[in-house]
């Protein structure tokens, strides 16, 4: 290169991104300590790997709160940075602490060592599982620490999803969040043939899925010229450029949208993976991976393809139809508890994408509350399925649930609370969220949505009902399984989830006020 090309790049030609470190400082705690974590697992004697693990982990949550909380105190003006592939915008700061306090939780159901001996992940894949070899390595080598590095990497991957400006930002971001997930559902200590035919599944429909969304990118650069969403957004209000490619890659982009946030009938990954996988992974993404997806869809919706909402609305209300009638229907037919709860994931994910096509305040606000309900009452629900054990592990067959509450009535009780939070009976957070998605939808003149979404409801409540009445209403086996004693950990997961969906449930305004006026996005 001549003198004279290093002189212009000395005077700046090529700025430098501005980058506002206090906007994305919780952001890149979590990336640190996921860093960290991997040195930790390459330094450390595994006999402290995981209490160092834990430790460390904890701390960059706590120190992720703590900075996060810092910036809210201190500034609400929304911004972007990092060359505007970042929002920081009143809508990021809602879904970043609530994934930050979700994933607390996960965190703690992850790290528990006395639900099941030695954690519920494997440190190597030669023992078989339920054997001596299996019970003695669980004693002297312990579980795979490299679960919680992913978790963060996981973790940090989401948020970027949530404040992703661009779409290329938000496609790296979905395979950052993504990746460790893969791993993860292949780490169970018991089941381990499950556990890793859903790790394949799980990459494989995923694999796809970002295909989809990486050739919509394309197609919807090649309309707007840009990847930006304000950009797309300015397109799509008009040009005289063909509308081929924006409802092509609009549709591509979408799948992938739909695929990650478990949306039917894009949802098939969503029964084999939360049964095969871990049941502390599944919990991290029942409430977590939904909470980065439909952040992700509320801002691409709302910011980019607002202006063209009549074009793809109609399809969006026939998807969330038909979400909600494969979750509600096909989860008549389970009897394992764990799909059970994926089919009523996938019903739920239709309730949110309601809300998430009424491109209004109310509408944005109502499925940030959502969300917040959603994931705490999923990953108590979660925490409390890890509890009923027999000889072979977790007994989620829902004839093993039949009399529990004689053998366990406190469990028998919470886990009761918690299906009626997700059946939406009144008192609870379930209620709430459903109150004012359907409210909003009604306000945006989509009452027979809303309709079909009542009628979704009630078919779903039957089979949260049905595992009432088998707890309550039923002999319970002479061999039937037992309930193991939580930990410290999984104690304080539990109460947690069920706690706040009592508070959100009875006082819904302390986070209703949070999610409510002024809920703009940065432009």
């Amino acid at each position: 290169m001549s003198g004279a090309s290093w002189t212009v790049l000395a005077q700046g030609s090529v700025p430098a991104p501005e980058v506002d470190y206090g906007a994305i400082g919780a952001m890149l705690v979590v990336f640190a300590g996921a860093c960290l974590g991997v040195l930790v697992e390459a330094f450390f004697p595994r006999h402290v790997r995981w209490s160092s693990q834990v430790a460390l982990t904890l701390l960059t949550l706590g120190a992720a709160g703590v900075t996060f909380g810092w910036y809210v105190g201190r500034s609400a003006a929304p911004v972007t940075t990092l060359s505007g592939t970042l929002a920081i915008d009143r809508p990021t700061l809602f879904l970043w602490g609530t994934l930050i306090a979700l994933a607390l939780g996960a965190v703690l159901l992850i790290a528990d060592r006395s639900v099941e001996p030695g954690g519920s992940f494997v440190a190597q894949a030669a023992i078989r599982p339920g054997t001596v070899q299996d019970r003695a390595q669980a004693a002297t080598s312990g579980m795979q620490t490299e679960i919680f590095p992913l978790t963060l990497f996981a973790l940090g991957g989401m948020m970027v999803f949530c404040a992703a400006n661009d779409l290329l930002t938000m496609f790296v971001a979905l395979e950052v969040l993504s990746l460790p997930l893969y791993l993860m559902c292949g780490l169970a200590r018991r089941r381990r043939l499950l556990s890793q035919e859903a790790a394949v599944k799980y990459f494989l429909l995923g694999a796809f899925a970002s295909a989809f969304f990486l050739y919509g990118l394309a197609l919807l650069y090649g309309y707007a010229g840009s990847v930006k969403l304000s950009a797309i957004a300015e397109a799509t209000a008009g040009n005289d450029r063909s509308d081929s490619l924006l409802y092509v890659g609009l549709g591509l982009l979408v799948v992938g949208l739909l695929f990650k946030g478990s949306v039917g009938p894009f949802h098939t990954w969503t029964p084999d993976v939360y049964q095969g996988a871990p049941t502390p992974v599944t919990a991290f993404m029942a409430a977590c991976t939904k909470v980065a997806a439909f952040g992700g869809i509320v801002r691409v919706l709302n910011v980019a393809f607002k202006a063209s909402s009549w074009e793809w609305r109609g399809v969006l209300w026939a998807v969330a139809i038909a979400s909600m009638v494969i979750g509600a229907v096909l989860g008549l037919t389970q009897t394992d508890i764990k799909r059970m709860i994926a089919y009523s994931s996938v019903a739920h994910a239709g309730f949110l994408l309601v809300g998430s096509i009424a491109l209004t305040e109310q509408g944005r606000s109502g499925t940030l509350f959502y969300l917040l309900a959603y994931g705490f009452t999923t990953l108590a629900a979660f925490g409390i399925v890890s509890l009923v054990r027999d000889g072979n592990g977790e007994a989620t067959h829902l004839s093993q649930w039949a009399g529990l509450a004689k053998r366990s009535p406190l469990t028998a009780a919470v886990f009761t609370f918690l299906l009626l939070a997700l059946a939406g009976i009144p008192l609870t957070s379930g209620f709430v969220g459903k109150f004012v998605v359907f409210t909003a939808a009604v306000d945006d003149g989509m009452a027979p949505l809303v309709v079909v979404a009542v009628v979704a409801s009630a078919i779903a409540a039957f089979f949260y009902l049905r595992v009432v009445v088998l707890m309550y209403f039923s002999e319970p086996a002479t061999d039937g399984p037992t309930v193991t004693v939580p930990g410290v950990f999984t104690t304080v997961a539990i109460t947690l989830g069920v706690l706040v969906t009592l508070l959100l449930g009875v006082y819904p305004a302390v986070a209703l006020d949070w999610a409510g006026p002024g809920l703009a996005f940065a432009p």
